[in-house]
């Protein structure tokens, strides 16, 4: 079931370790299929060079279990709460990178001091409130935080990342892009005080990478 969307979540859990995003089976990638609506996710504390297609477990959208041989991740609950509530989500990402989480921790979002950020973000990525894992409490943080933002991804207090994006591979590249933008901040600010970028260049800058930029 769902073959080439397995093997997609196979290739993009690698991409997890390898931009330093996670440590040791933390964090994991889910994707919607358009066509059923079901989701494929991570199954629960497998390691990420461990993955199969076989390993990967398939949801319906409420997040009842449809097919695989593991447990499903303990964040499949909050994924499916996303999917539903914002119809536009194929891809959801989870992670506790170092440096966004440290702005997590102290409940400060990422603001907008780069021209990479404002391609990609449009403005801050904001950072939602606290919720335990194992139900769809954290879910309902991630589309509360989102709702009217440009940002395809937010913090959670004391947590990490959720990033997402119309394909699962999107929503891996704006979880990288969180970190790296979140690495820039931290330096930044041990420096001095960080220059702003005017509104209206942020918005020229979002506008140019989301509708002109690349093939």
């Amino acid at each position: 079931m769902l073959k080439k969307l397995k093997e997609e979540l196979v290739r993009l859990h690698l991409e997890l370790p390898k931009n330093d995003l996670v440590a040791w089976t933390s964090g994991n990638v889910s994707a919607r299929d358009p066509e059923s609506n079901l989701v494929v996710i991570k199954p629960s504390g497998v390691r990420f060079e461990h993955l199969t297609t076989e390993s990967m477990v398939v949801v319906d959208i409420d997040g009842n279990f449809v097919e695989g041989d593991y447990k499903a991740s303990s964040d499949t609950a909050s994924h499916c709460y996303i999917y539903r509530h914002m119809p536009e989500v194929y891809g959801v990402v989870h992670t506790h990178s170092r440096y966004a989480t440290a702005f997590a921790v102290v409940g400060r979002s990422i603001p907008c001091h780069t021209t990479a950020m404002g391609d990609e973000f449009g403005g801050e990525i904001p950072c939602g409130g606290f919720a335990l894992v194992g139900g769809e409490e954290i879910g309902h943080r991630v589309v509360e935080a989102l709702r009217g933002s440009r940002s395809p991804s937010c913090l959670l207090v004391n947590h990490g990342v959720f990033a997402v994006g119309p394909s699962a591979e999107k929503a891996v590249k704006a979880a990288v892009m969180t970190e790296d933008n979140a690495a820039i901040m931290l330096l930044a600010y041990q420096l001095g005080k960080p220059l702003p970028i005017r509104q209206q260049d942020i918005d020229s800058l979002n506008d140019r990478y989301q509708n002109v930029y690349g093939q």
